[in-house]
């Protein structure tokens, strides 16, 4: 494949941590790194080496396998342009064509559940020779930026496993084995400079320590470096080599599809139980997208057991109704700021249901309890009133905000300053209750009435006549009467993606046609419709700027399943109407898998055209979803597509029960 700076490759370990970077070799963020660990797994992630330079030494010359960006932006040495193929599949893989006809392959694999990397070289042709390796080590936080200091301790200490780093107190021992000689040569290495730190406007340079050089035979045997934080358990480190390329080769063989393998990737350890990364390299895992991306990432998978395990693990942090928004890296307290978290875990739970029940697996009574009481604590949280404003108004809506608090999934903020606040009736807010107040009315007949009175003040107050599209915003500030008509996509929540839609047809029709012609793009909908003042067409500039435009006009990808869920009900699931949904909205997706997050989908793309892929390249919800599309939204009718309802058809018709098809 061709391969460019900005194509970036991610070797996750199923804990947290990860190994990631650029197909070049040009390391461009302060995120990419050879061994990234999670010190309490999912978080506490700390980088402990970040890189290397490699060279081969011959009978001809030495030829540099690494390039490195330094401050003022000079690149040395030149081994980045001796790379003539590079592929992130299964694993990322560089092919190097030596002046003198040698040709190499070097390799670097994440061993799945554990925190550790292997990397290796080989000679494909020619003659070989030595290679020399020199890691660079840091010891630091993930979102930090390390300097040259006197308290980094460059000595190693010797053991059967290897040698064993200790760089700072407080920071997880580093372990290195190697089938070659270690030579001590500390030394500082300093001002490497990340370019994508440098467009953020942000901090970009740093030092790094080079404690020696690695030298291994080419000639003679293929050379592995092990990279841990645990004790490195086989006889040598080509053992180990070969150990976690046979076991990674099986496992990442096993996946149904691309987007399958990419999906795994996002499923790692919480506790005793599991949770959704919601993006590499820098998120964590936040509730709205974990529930947003298990639809796809587990129930579209068959993936029972880990999402009934992500599920019960989040249920234990309702806390008045309310699930976190995250959970920060330190193990500070959780923050509450999602009025919309809550209410994706409810939907989720009765998809949950569906999925068990289409796969000939049903809950246990133990867990089905758990997860009821917890559907019952969160909406009586949210009908009785709960943090920030969140309350079941008289109308039976649900009114959430205050001032200075970003509550729905349009959150950003710079500084004291929210960009969207949507204080008052948020459109797709109200698609969640409605929704989640109808699946629960099933169990519970004491939801319905609360259902019934929302349902008729979501007709009439949001349906805006004179657009043809959806208010996105009722009783702003909690102002009766005032509304916020912004085209944004977040009424396609109530055309499609969700059990119950909220329009009728005609409706339905209307406004869809409006959103495919101003929002639509072949990467997701624009968060901002293109003519609108506040509209920003690019995602680009400092911190502020880029938060300025993060719902402003940004497209994002995750929302194309739901309005293509609406676009199918317009035309009905035709085979051909789903052949020409696959090749319109589901194949640009898959082509982006060949671009930056290599193997994924991009968090966020340009609004304006063409739609240049941006944010964190690595992204929970927009795999989760696109999957959920490819197997769930545009499947035959015997996968067993759930068609969404309409809003006219009565609480009292519906199949999903928690426990009971």
């Amino acid at each position: 494949m061709k391969f460019r700076e900005g194509d970036e490759w991610l070797e996750a370990d199923g804990l947290g941590g990860f190994a990631s970077g650029t197909a070049t070799g040009l390391r461009t963020r302060r995120y990419h790194a050879l061994l990234l660990t999670a010190t309490t797994p999912p978080t506490g992630r700390m980088v402990l080496i970040n890189g290397l330079d490699a060279w081969l030494e011959n009978a001809s010359g030495s030829y540099a396998l690494t390039s490195q960006r330094y401050e003022p932006g000079v690149i040395h040495p030149d081994g980045a342009t001796r790379i003539t193929e590079f592929s992130a599949n299964p694993w990322p893989r560089w092919i190097y064509s030596l002046e003198d006809g040698t040709t190499i392959a070097h390799e670097v694999i994440a061993r799945h559940g554990s925190p550790v990397v292997a990397l290796s070289w080989r000679v494909l042709s020619g003659s070989g020779g030595t290679l020399s390796v020199r890691p660079f080590f840091s010891g630091r936080d993930y979102h930090a930026l390390h300097r040259e200091n006197g308290s980094f301790r460059f000595d190693p200490e010797s053991t059967s496993g290897g040698l064993v780093w200790r760089p700072y107190d407080g920071v997880p021992a580093i372990r290195v084995a190697a089938n070659g000689e270690y030579h001590h040569r500390p030394d500082w290495y300093r001002n490497f400079r990340y370019e994508a730190e440098r467009e953020r406007e942000l901090d970009s340079i740093e030092d790094l320590a080079a404690p020696g050089v690695f030298t291994f035979d080419l000639h003679a045997r293929e050379a592995a470096l092990i990279l841990s934080t645990e004790p490195i358990v086989a006889s040598d480190a080509l053992a180990a080599l070969d150990e976690i390329r046979a076991a990674e080769s099986k496992r990442r063989a096993a996946f149904a599809s691309p987007l399958h393998r990419a999906a795994d990737t996002y499923l790692v350890e919480r506790g005793a139980g599991q949770t959704i990364i919601a993006g590499y390299p820098w998120f964590a895992d936040w509730g709205r997208d974990t529930f947003i991306a298990l639809r796809g990432i587990c129930l579209a998978a068959d993936r029972i057991d880990e999402a009934r395990h992500i599920l019960l693990e989040w249920s234990r942090a309702i806390s008045e109704g309310m699930l976190p928004n995250r959970f920060p890296d330190r193990g500070e307290a959780p923050e509450f700021n999602a009025v919309d978290a809550s209410l994706w875990f409810v939907i989720v739970v009765y998809d949950l249901v569906d999925a068990a029940a289409r796969c000939g697996t049903e809950l246990s009574e133990e867990d089905r309890r758990t997860l009821e009481d917890s559907v019952d604590r969160i909406l009586d949280g949210y009908a009785h009133g709960t943090r920030f404003g969140i309350r079941a108004d008289e109308d039976g809506l649900l009114a959430a905000g205050v001032p200075g608090a970003q509550l729905t999934w349009m959150d950003a903020k710079v500084g004291d300053h929210v960009i969207t606040p949507r204080i008052g009736k948020p459109v797709e807010v109200q698609a969640l209750w409605l929704n989640a107040l109808w699946l629960a009315s099933r169990r519970s007949p004491r939801w319905r009435e609360l259902f019934d009175r929302g349902r008729t003040a979501f007709e009439s107050k949001f349906w805006n006549a004179s657009l043809g599209f959806l208010n996105d915003v009722v009783d702003v500030d909690h102002q009766a009467g005032r509304v916020d008509a912004s085209l944004r996509p977040n009424q396609i929540l109530a055309l499609g993606g969700l059990p119950l839609t909220l329009v009728d047809e005609e409706r339905g029709r209307r406004a869809l046609s409006i959103i495919e012609a101003r929002l639509w793009t072949p990467l997701g909908l624009r968060s901002l419709a293109s003519g609108e003042p506040s509209y920003a067409g690019r995602y680009a500039g400092g911190v502020a700027a880029r938060d300025g435009s993060y719902h402003q006009g940004t497209v994002w990808p995750w929302l194309i399943t739901a309005f293509v869920e609406a676009w199918l009900r317009g035309r009905g699931r035709t085979a051909e109407a789903i052949a020409e949904a696959r090749q319109r909205f589901l194949a640009p997706l898959l082509d982006h898998l060949d671009e930056a997050g290599l193997g994924h989908i991009s968090e966020i793309a340009d609004g304006d055209a063409p739609h240049r892929p941006n944010g964190c390249p690595f992204q929970a919800w927009s795999v989760g979803e696109a999957l959920r599309l490819d197997r769930i939204v545009l499947a035959s009718p015997a996968r067993g597509n759930r068609t969404p309802r309409s809003a006219s058809k009565s609480a009292e018709g519906a199949t999903h029960e928690l426990g009971v098809r």
